[in-house]
């Protein structure tokens, strides 16, 4: 144990020792926390300032639809015209696009121009998370690291994620009912642009360069990889998973008549997540990266399974933990191949597909649950989920060859 210990630190350490490595992940926390405060954020401005969950949930759904839709196509264009020329106007873009939607709500403006407002700040807001994903090899690279250092570093950043999406929603209510929900709808631009202006000057960003051949790739971009595609099809109901229990969770508190415990199921699954991110990132693995990703993937039904069976808001908080333990490490696994799999200039872009596939499934298990839990029942909920997550690790254990990397373009 001791040993093991020993390792994991060594491994976290040599990371954190990387040139630019620290100041990458002290700039990711602001640039990337608006992620998990604007789309609650939205839900309570509307529902304060216009009166309606209706128009709340469709102007929320507006920016969740234009967020996943655009993304890659931002990616593909940095790649192709570089990193800064895209995300300092998209930047700016979504930051007046949230500042318009503020203006409408407070002034009593039409459910039209609110949605546009918010598919605008949606479309604009940069893929963050791509960009700093590709940066990671090229850090390990020119700090002189390991190549297998790579999973440590992704799964830090899967821990962060944790933490920011634990976090960010605490800080919107706190902040919606102290102030109003139209403050952390305006800080979150404000987060981003304080963490741009971090990231921004860092030398690994700096020469940052175009692929002479970014272009040659043709409509479907990053999308000619067989394995990136197949990594879509399996993240799709991972996402309609995750989705699913995001609502399920919150329900099965209510129903055991403590609704305002249903956060603290959320965080538990959080934790569970980022638990299981950090224990990824401390192994020294050995052998296949696909086979890896696949065995994960198989973790995940046999996690989700046991929430139908919870009989109280103890033992589900349990559960929860444990079900949230195999999210971040098949996810960062997945990560991994897409490095693997993404051809020369099309590295931003290739990020952006899985989180596009799993945004959709997002909102997708979202919505199911909901009318599953009003019109069926919580255990119905439940299995679905799971359900959704057997989709998921058959498609990986059926198609797991296509994620070795440099598979031909079919």
């Amino acid at each position: 144990m001791r040993r093991t210990a020993r390792a994991a630190k060594a491994r976290y350490g040599a990371i954190f020792r990387l040139p630019h490595a620290r100041a990458l992940l002290l700039a990711e926390i602001p640039a990337r926390a608006p992620i998990a405060i604007i789309g609650l954020a939205i839900v309570l401005f509307v529902r304060e300032h216009v009166g309606s969950y209706g128009t709340a949930g469709l102007t929320a759904g507006a920016f969740g639809l234009t967020l996943a839709v655009s993304s890659p196509l931002l990616g593909r264009l940095i790649d192709r015209v570089g990193l800064v020329a895209i995300v300092v106007p998209a930047s700016v873009v979504h930051a007046a696009a949230i500042t318009g939607l503020v203006i409408t709500g407070l002034n009593g403006g039409s459910t039209v121009l609110l949605v546009f407002c918010s598919a605008l700040a949606g479309a604009a807001l940069p893929p963050l998370g791509s960009i700093s994903r590709a940066l990671w090899p090229r850090i390990i690279e020119e700090g002189g690291g390991e190549a297998e250092l790579l999973s440590t570093a992704l799964a830090t950043e899967g821990v962060l994620i944790e933490a920011l999406f634990t976090v960010g929603p605490l800080i919107t209510a706190t902040l919606s009912v102290l102030a109003d929900p139209a403050v952390p709808l305006l800080l979150a631009p404000l987060l981003m642009m304080l963490g741009l202006a971090m990231m921004l000057p860092l030398p690994p960003v700096r020469s940052w360069k175009t692929s002479p051949g970014a272009a040659e790739h043709g409509m479907l971009g990053a999308l000619r990889s067989r394995g990136l595609r197949t990594l879509m099809l399996c993240t799709l109901p991972m996402g309609f998973c995750f989705g699913a229990i995001e609502v399920t969770l919150p329900a099965f508190a209510e129903d055991q008549g403590s609704r305002a415990l249903g956060g603290l199921l959320i965080a538990a699954w959080s934790f569970g997540s980022a638990l299981g991110g950090l224990t990824y990132g401390a192994i020294d693995w050995q052998g296949s990266l696909a086979r890896r990703y696949s065995r994960l993937a198989l973790l995940l039904p046999l996690g989700f399974a046991p929430l139908a069976l919870a009989p109280s808001m103890s033992v589900m908080a349990v559960l929860a933990w444990f079900a949230g333990l195999s999210i971040a490490p098949v996810l960062t696994a997945g990560n991994q191949i897409v490095g693997d799999l993404a051809r020369q200039g099309t590295e931003t872009e290739a990020y952006t597909w899985p989180i596009t596939s799993l945004v959709t499934g997002l909102a997708a298990g979202n919505a199911a649950a909901g009318l599953i839990v009003s019109h069926a029942g919580l255990t119905e909920a439940f299995l679905v989920s799971t359900a959704a997550a057997v989709v998921a690790a058959t498609i990986a254990l059926a198609r797991w060859p296509a994620f070795a990397a440099n598979r031909p373009v079919t």
